[in-house]
């Protein structure tokens, strides 16, 4: 992904409002960001830990997407999967983040989920950049640029769902 400035990512969301938009909170540091390994921009708001977002470059534009986990969200589980980039998390490690479609149908309440790594770092995790004791890879035959591409086409058919006209 390419480096991105306050005002792109700001401006990227879809399915929040301007003022929303220019409130949020945006990931400290964002010149030392690892840009040639992440595939998408995705981070938590330290201030709110229930909000995470997400920004992508899909053709020649970015869209940004506001995303929430419910709040005391817990898993009972001792493992679970992120079905973007298919790192296995103990524990908390993944989340449930669901995003409000953009246009009316979110004005409406409407939302579409998934569970991902909870720290949105699936990029990191897919090279090997990122690990930690609770979180692992499956042995996998797909060459590395094959997981990339796999993560980048189940984020990419996640935002189709969240810019989807109802």
């Amino acid at each position: 992904m390419r480096p991105l400035a306050d005002n792109e990512i700001r401006g990227s969301f879809v399915n929040c409002t301007k003022g929303e938009a220019r409130r949020l909170s945006l990931p400290r540091n964002l010149s030392e960001l690892p840009w040639e390994d992440l595939d998408f921009l995705g981070w938590r708001d330290p201030g709110a830990p229930d909000r995470g977002y997400l920004v992508v470059e899909r053709g020649d534009s970015l869209v940004g997407i506001t995303l929430r986990s419910p709040n005391g969200q817990r898993s009972l589980m001792k493992t679970s999967i992120c079905s973007v980039c298919i790192t296995i998390h103990a524990g908390s490690g993944v989340a449930l983040l669901s995003a409000p479609l953009a246009g009316p149908a979110g004005r409406e309440g409407n939302t579409v989920g998934k569970y991902m790594c909870a720290d949105l770092a699936c990029s990191l995790y897919v090279r090997g950049k990122r690990k930690s004791a609770s979180a692992s890879r499956p042995e996998e035959s797909l060459s590395l640029d094959e997981q990339i591409a796999r993560t980048v086409t189940n984020l990419d058919t996640f935002v189709a769902q969240v810019l989807k006209k109802t």
